[in-house]
């Protein structure tokens, strides 16, 4: 009886090893990260995790999330996409917007940076002060909207696929804030 019982606890140690390595695919610089997200019904599938450094210091690690089936070449479409980034440093809120600002004008033409300037600037309101192991998100799912959140608590959304392939270019358009943590999440 003793053998059985011990038998039966090997298993259930092996059932939550596997459940922990599922819910929890990926991790950069220790940090994990889920290997799927459901926003709206939309089933995302991580494709990537890296570490974004920036001056020479580690600033945060950050994981991209893609509709099923949407391929990688096409992260800019209108199709849904998520970005979780968990900050490795303090950063203050109002040092968020000059960044947004100057990395999304790199990304996209004066006409289209002036339309969505009005966005751009409510987006950059809604930014808090972070302190190390805080997790800012980003959500875009067509038809709603691009959803910044911080510790998983919505704090806005923004409307407009033209948006979200401005605020994503960030990371992932043709000019992003640092190629290497472009190619790390888009799982190159």
């Amino acid at each position: 009886m003793k053998q059985m019982n011990h038998s039966k606890c090997r298993i259930l140690v092996f059932i939550i090893f596997l459940f922990y390595l599922h819910a929890y695919a990926a991790e950069a610089e220790g940090i994990k990260f889920s290997d799927h997200y459901v926003a709206e019904g939309k089933n995302l599938r991580l494709t990537g995790t890296g570490l974004l450094r920036y001056w020479g210091f580690k600033a945060y690690t950050g994981a991209l999330y893609l509709e099923e089936g949407a391929p990688v070449d096409e992260v800019l479409s209108d199709k849904a996409k998520r970005i979780e980034l968990e900050y490795l440093r303090a950063i203050k809120g109002k040092d968020f917007g000059p960044a947004t600002n100057k990395s999304i004008a790199k990304n996209v033409d004066e006409t289209t940076y002036e339309r969505l300037r009005p966005r751009i600037d409510y987006h950059n309101s809604l930014y808090e002060d972070v302190q190390p192991g805080d997790r800012y998100s980003l959500t875009y799912i067509p038809g709603r909207g691009t959803e910044l959140a911080l510790n998983g608590e919505p704090r806005g959304i923004i409307e407009g696929a033209d948006f979200a392939e401005a605020v994503f270019s960030i990371w992932l358009g043709p000019k992003p804030i640092n190629d290497s943590f472009k190619k790390q999440i888009l799982g190159l």
